[in-house]
């Protein structure tokens, strides 16, 4: 957790940085660090269409900023956060304090059991489903969102004794990082259309498997292929052309590596945690293509 200290006359004040409030597949809250270090040295806006948990964004913390995402779900979780925050915050405390007083795993688990159908009955834009979202993440398997061929929640239960699932602290400084933030529920071309020389767009989109069993696209019913991967590109030297600051995470395979060959292509090492098999986690190599 980053904390800056902002000096006056009176005293010092503490800032505490935001943080993703969701757990979502291919996040990069580990990789940060390594990121901040291929950051552009300065940029007007920030762009981020496929924003899943948000760790490059609550990194950059931008003060003029425009996140996106296919899933409207998630989409629709960040709009509260920003604009329903107390609302958000009094219905997911009831739902942790009524959580954690249950008297053992096997009561917990039908809780979780009740919540995700209930869940997957309501619609979108409500903000019980927030709330709902935000108490699955916390309590469902390895902290994942995964959705079935309907576009249904289906991750089981991580028979979690006490999690956290209301950290108002943190809910209240991401409120505060989006309320100048643009949220929108768009294809990603439409995401990006309005960028500008000297903005910053970052692409983490669905990755290019690293072999034909081991893609994870499900955090979302449509699926993201090899031809998706080309039309990314494209739009990728479109905004290049335009001046724009562009960054891109992928797969480390030969598809990718010859799709932005043009670029400058950085190599990290990252952690894949979410296999089901825990022998087969472990580090991997990804790739940052960037234009600058």
């Amino acid at each position: 957790m980053k904390r800056v200290k902002e000096k006056n006359k009176a005293k010092a004040i503490v800032v505490v940085q935001p943080r993703p409030f969701l757990k979502w597949v291919g996040g990069k809250a580990k990789l940060v660090p390594e990121l901040e270090k291929l950051y552009p040295k300065s940029f007007n806006k920030f762009y981020e269409p496929f924003v899943g948990g948000g760790a490059m964004f609550f990194s950059i913390n931008p003060t003029s900023g425009h996140i996106n995402d296919m899933n409207e779900i998630l989409i629709n979780a960040y709009k509260h956060v920003r604009d329903d925050l107390g609302a958000l915050i009094k219905e997911l405390t009831l739902l942790h304090d009524y959580y954690w007083e249950l008297p053992n795993i096997e009561a917990k688990k039908k809780l979780f059991m009740e919540k995700r159908t209930l869940f997957n009955s309501l619609n979108n834009d409500m903000l019980e489903k927030t709330v709902l979202l935000i108490f699955l993440n916390k309590t469902c398997f390895n902290g994942m969102y995964r959705e079935n061929s309907k576009g249904k929640f289906n991750v089981p239960f991580n028979n979690s004794e006490r999690p956290p699932i209301c950290d108002a602290i943190n809910l209240r400084n991401v409120s505060n990082s989006l309320q100048k933030t643009k949220i929108t529920h768009l294809s990603y071309e439409k995401a990006i259309k309005l960028a500008k020389k000297d903005d910053f767009v970052y692409f983490d989109p669905p990755y290019d498997p690293l072999n034909k069993t081991s893609g994870f696209t499900s955090y979302h019913a449509s699926g993201f292929g090899r031809e998706d991967q080309e039309k990314l590109r494209d739009a990728f030297v479109e905004l290049a052309k335009k001046g724009c600051n562009v960054m891109l995470s992928n797969s480390n395979t030969t598809f990718i590596n010859e799709l932005y060959k043009d670029f400058k292509i950085h190599k990290i090492s990252a952690a894949r945690n979410i296999n089901s098999v825990g022998s087969k986690r472990g580090k991997v190599t990804e790739i940052v293509v960037t234009n600058y």
